[in-house]
């Protein structure tokens, strides 16, 4: 269910964007996903939780509100407004590599010499589709690239984050207090760029995205990780996703797609298989 979402919300970014800025479409996603947390959440009768937050853990939710759903949903939308789909969302799913370096940088953890072999591959991935992009008639951008690369930073930062937090409270509990926190940022944004009139195909569009990017996957995915006896299985199907992405990027969007696209793509999900896998062979 979480790589069926997920392969869908490309093509689900580029109809939106026809129709709403980056900053409207988060705020209709981001104030629907809490609406899903907060009815999972109901659910599953886990408020209680909120009773053991302390005043450090709330101030650390209103962080990571900022930098997850608020930087880097912004960050993301805006590649999808200046990039075609098959280039935005294959060089966001560069994030793990982008992981490891801040990893080693900040977090004191040396990356093992055989896992640059497959960030090579990975990072040439992302070469062959930039320059099959340039190349090939389509609208490339290079600030949409470096906002594509800027989402997976921040991506990778607030898992950082929010992996010194993961015994606070559940992991619903923690999606449902960051995009809280993050939906009252937008709402509050508001005040200096106020929203327009949205149709109900705008609206729709962006609950869309709400749903099936933000809300429904994320509890999905937690929910396999809990479930399974493989996890590492579990994580490598989430690069099924980008793969399956191109065939409603084809033709709902009319993109043709371009053989850097596959190329690259290829290259960019096999470093980081290859990494993935090499990392359980040491561990075992």
């Amino acid at each position: 269910m979480a790589v069926l979402c997920w392969s869908t919300v490309a093509t689900a970014f580029k109809l939106a964007l026809r129709q709403m800025s980056p900053f409207v479409m988060l705020i209709v996603a981001s104030t629907t996903a809490l609406l899903v947390f907060g009815a999972w959440i109901s659910l599953r009768r886990e408020w209680h939780e909120l009773k053991n937050l302390s005043i450090k853990l709330w101030l650390r939710f209103a962080m990571m509100g900022l930098i997850m759903p608020v930087a880097y949903y912004l960050v993301l939308f805006q590649s999808y407004d200046y990039l075609p789909a098959q280039i935005a969302q294959p060089v966001n799913y560069t994030w793990p590599i982008i992981l490891a370096v801040m990893l080693s940088i900040f977090g004191h953890r040396p990356i093992p010499a055989w896992k640059f072999g497959g960030m090579t591959v990975s990072l040439l991935g992302v070469a062959l589709i930039s320059v099959g992009g340039s190349m090939g008639g389509l609208d490339f951008s290079v600030p949409g690239l470096v906002l594509a690369l800027g989402s997976a930073a921040l991506w990778g930062l607030y898992w950082i984050v929010n992996d010194s937090m993961k015994d606070a409270v559940s992991e619903t509990m923690s999606l449902f207090l960051t995009f809280f926190f993050g939906s009252v940022y937008l709402w509050l944004g508001t005040i200096y760029s106020p929203l327009p009139s949205l149709s109900a195909e705008a609206i729709f569009s962006g609950a869309y995205i709400g749903v099936f990017e933000m809300g429904l996957p994320f509890i999905c995915f937690g929910l396999a990780i809990r479930t399974t006896d493989n996890p590492a299985l579990i994580n490598q199907m989430c690069y099924l996703a980008p793969l399956l992405s191109l065939f409603f990027v084809s033709t709902m969007l009319g993109e043709q797609i371009l053989p850097s696209t596959y190329v690259g793509l290829s290259f960019i999900v096999g470093g980081l298989l290859f990494n993935e896998l090499r990392a359980r062979k040491a561990m075992a």
